[in-house]
């Protein structure tokens, strides 16, 4: 599964992957811009990310980290959606791996500059897309679920590298247990 965070609209992908070939099984967004209160957006999120991951019981979910912004407060937000996210996804047990945005596009596009058009058309070429993208969030990600599926290939590299539980193997002293 992947996940494009957002306070207003969150984007999310879900695929499978047989052998080299992948398949879209759900893509849409979360729409939250009618929610005033920044709070509830925030218990929404969490709600519709539980229905999510219980729905499709995802291997694994994948989300977009969020990049440098001048505006700071903009930055902070979309921290708070993108931690609601990471941790309904650990509170179910299910390992999350973080990508940089100019990553995301590099393994989809080959040009981490891509624009988000570009990114959408090239999942158009490369997978069966079933259902029409409501918007370019859903196809991001989209693209979030294919980088790290594309990531789980590299040679030499094990598939929970990045996950957190990988993170808590390699640093116990940081994890506080009650």
């Amino acid at each position: 599964m992947g996940i494009d965070p957002g306070t207003r609209i969150m984007g999310f992908g879900v695929i499978r992957k047989k052998g080299s070939k992948m398949e879209t099984l759900s893509l849409g967004v979360v729409k939250m811009a009618a929610i005033k209160d920044p709070y509830r957006r925030m218990s929404h999120i969490l709600e519709k990310m539980y229905e999510l991951l219980d729905c499709y019981h995802p291997d694994c979910m994948a989300i977009e980290a969020p990049f440098y912004s001048k505006n700071v407060q903009s930055m902070l937000k979309l921290g708070r959606a993108q931690g609601v996210a990471i941790a309904a996804a650990l509170s179910r047990n299910i390992p999350v791996c973080e990508y940089a945005p100019r990553k995301i596009k590099m393994a989809v596009t080959g040009k981490g500059a891509a624009s988000k058009e570009q990114v959408a058309g090239m999942l158009k070429r490369i997978m069966v897309i079933d259902q029409q993208a409501e918007s370019l969030d859903a196809t991001d990600a989209l693209a979030v679920a294919v980088c790290h599926a594309n990531q789980m290939e590299l040679p030499g590299k094990p598939a929970s590298a990045g996950s957190w539980e990988a993170y808590v193997s390699k640093n116990p002293q940081r994890i506080v247990r009650k």
